[in-house]
């Protein structure tokens, strides 16, 4: 196991330091990303416009040899636009199944609050059980399978606040933030003249990330540390200041992405903190 912690480390620093050509400063929610993607779970970047959202998922989707698909959500967006559809072949006589954006490995929902609630629930059976459902038929979706959304908090007009069925298949919700000043400054450097974002090259490859999440399902967890996550998710739901506790789901993202941090972080095991 020592063999393959150390291996995962290697892995996950080239990931990282691919991403660093292109993002400036911004290493802690790089590290945020890279757990989620370790754990098998999904990410929603809130913030602002123009802080960089979309280019961190540019970054990460260019740095891994996967396939990309990004759904930039308006109010016309359908389902189907999603998840696919069948339309029929006047030659064959019969119909024929068009794959929709979903159908990737790495899916970029860009904007993901200003698409209609019907829309938004096309990603649900995805996002859980990585298939979808189209006229009765089940497609599965290729491994590894990840859900990178973003949203804007501050214009509410014309968008539609996700509900918790959507929320609750979110592993993390996070945010970038303004870079500091020096970091401005390297921003207004590297970008000035060159588009860093057109020389970077992959880096892993579709197997060393289902690697990457198969060594983490090993790392080891201690009883009492499963009890100390059982016992934080039925404070949740219990405490008067917290309006809707997390759900078993919730629960098990934390124990996954506990174990995916503990990877990164040279441990083959889960402590507390």
């Amino acid at each position: 196991m020592s063999r393959d912690v150390e291996d995962a480390i290697i892995l996950c620093r080239s990931i990282e330091e691919n991403i660093g050509r292109v993002i400036v400063g911004k290493e802690t929610t790089i590290r945020l990303i890279m757990i989620a993607l370790t754990a098998g779970g999904h990410l929603l970047i809130e913030d602002v416009p123009g802080i960089g959202k979309t280019t961190m998922v540019r970054a990460l989707a260019r740095s891994l040899d996967l396939q990309f698909s990004r759904i930039q959500f308006t109010p016309d967006v359908m389902p189907s636009d999603v998840t696919g559809y069948n339309v029929f072949n006047p030659m064959t006589g019969e119909f024929e199944f068009r794959p929709g954006a979903i159908m990737t490995q790495i899916l970029l929902a860009d904007e993901i609050n200003r698409t209609s609630p019907k829309t938004q629930s096309a990603l649900l059976e995805a996002m859980q059980e990585n298939q979808v459902t189209v006229d009765r038929r089940t497609y599965h979706l290729p491994r590894p399978f990840i859900v990178l959304a973003t949203q804007n908090p501050i214009e509410q007009q014309g968008t539609y606040i996700l509900p918790e069925a959507q929320l609750d298949r979110f592993m993390m919700q996070i945010t970038l933030g303004y870079p500091s000043f020096e970091e401005e400054i390297n921003i207004l450097d590297r970008f000035s003249e060159d588009e860093p974002m057109e020389a970077l090259q992959p880096v892993a490859s579709a197997e060393d990330v289902i690697w990457l999440q198969e060594t983490a399902r090993r790392i080891y967890v201690s009883e009492p540390i499963k009890q100390y996550i059982s016992h934080l998710a039925q404070k949740t739901r219990s405490h008067r200041d917290v309006e809707l506790g997390i759900s078993p789901r919730a629960t098990l993202m934390l124990l996954q992405a506990a174990k995916a941090r503990a990877l990164l972080e040279g441990r083959g095991f889960v402590v507390p903190d």
